[in-house]
């Protein structure tokens, strides 16, 4: 199954989680993989990561990609997520933004928050 990627911010994850659900005009900004290549898998993510800076608008800050199944452009319950992935740590304002991005799973997002 392609995945569907999803870019945040730290304050989007903390919102989205609170409410447990990811919204749908969220959704409609994402990326889905083309195949379930690991090449395609990692092109859609790394599209979400550009776009997750790009939502900074170059203010220091952690990049965060939602991940939830393929085909999910309706509100998706929290329970549907699959993975986070996000940088290690905030980025200084105007990086670039090439460093690959942390797996984190969804049980590990309170963590991720704190």
């Amino acid at each position: 199954m392609t995945r569907v990627y999803v870019p945040a911010t730290i304050e989007l994850l903390r919102e989205w989680h609170a409410a447990g659900a990811v919204p749908s005009g969220a959704l409609e900004e994402a990326f889905e993989a083309p195949d379930e290549t690991e090449e395609g898998e990692y092109a859609a993510l790394m599209s979400a990561a550009d776009a997750s800076a790009e939502l900074l608008a170059g203010a220091a800050g952690r990049r965060i990609v939602v991940v939830v199944g393929s085909g999910a452009f309706a509100p998706v319950e929290w329970a549907e997520v699959v993975a986070v992935h996000a940088d290690v740590a905030a980025r200084p304002a105007g990086s670039d933004g090439d460093e690959d991005l942390a797996w984190f799973a969804t049980q590990e997002v309170p963590d991720l928050l704190g």
